[in-house]
């Protein structure tokens, strides 16, 4: 059932990307989605950055939609739908997360759980510029160690994270590896944790429409990824045809992913 509220904060995160927050207290786990609707215009699957009663959902610039999304002022009605799909499993342990792009913001609340829990999280960061950078204070000011990655090299090492997640593996222990970000990303990742034997978890992003399983929209292999997921284990959805390689435009043609 939709509810109605309205944004409480809308915080600028980075040039692209905002946040909007607003109070709903039912109940949410690190990992889930809601459907978020703008009235007037159109209903996305968004990933839910914060996870309390007073939930958030961050957003980039893609779409025309998620373009009007980064206008919304506070007090303007949403309409949100949910949460919805599977989540992290926050049990305490040693873990790699590892964020590409707005990728890190679904990622952002299970750390919070898990070093709560008593986890330790080192937290791998990649995004185009220093500028673009998401939530790196606040996986701080959580307790997380961070490593980041530009493309430009204006932060942290000049290159791709997946190749500051090789050396992370290399070095250290981690019980698991938690990623979110572009798929040919997530493979890389999946790659590199492989000859270590350490387990990867995968948040996945697909167009959904009804967040039901029942449009297929966002299929995934034999999976809908808005009730089998978003969060799958990688040895699930590894070795698919399509991941990686294609996914379902709205028009439900399939097309490079």
């Amino acid at each position: 059932m939709r509810t109605v509220v309205p944004v409480v904060e809308r915080v600028v995160e980075t040039p692209s990307t905002i946040t909007l927050r607003f109070d709903d207290p039912r109940t949410a786990r690190p990992g889930q989605f809601v459907m978020l609707w703008i009235p007037g215009d159109d209903e996305l699957p968004m990933s839910l950055a914060y996870v309390g009663a007073r939930k958030g959902v961050t957003v980039k610039a893609m779409g025309s939609t998620s373009r009007h999304i980064l206008d919304i002022p506070v007090g303007a009605p949403v309409g949100i739908r949910g949460p919805y799909g599977t989540s992290f499993d926050v049990s305490p342990g040693r873990i790699l997360l590892v964020g590409g792009g707005s990728g890190t913001a679904v990622l952002a609340p299970a750390a919070e759980a898990a070093l709560a829990n008593g986890s330790t999280v080192t937290a791998a960061l990649g995004a185009t510029t220093r500028a673009e950078l998401l939530f790196e204070q606040r996986l701080r000011s959580a307790g997380a160690s961070i490593a980041i990655a530009t493309d430009d090299g204006s932060a942290g090492e000049r290159g791709y994270v997946t190749k500051l997640v090789e050396g992370l593996l290399a070095e250290n222990e981690f019980d698991v590896v938690w990623t979110c970000g572009p798929e040919v990303m997530m493979q890389k990742v999946i790659a590199a944790a492989r000859p270590k034997h350490v387990e990867v978890v995968c948040s996945v992003e697909r167009h959904m429409k009804c967040a039901l399983g029942m449009c297929d929209a966002c299929s995934l292999g034999p999976y809908h990824v808005c009730v089998d997921g978003p969060v799958f284990p990688a040895d699930r959805i590894a070795s698919l045809p399509e991941f990686g390689r294609s996914k379902r435009a709205p028009s439900g043609r399939s097309v490079p992913a």
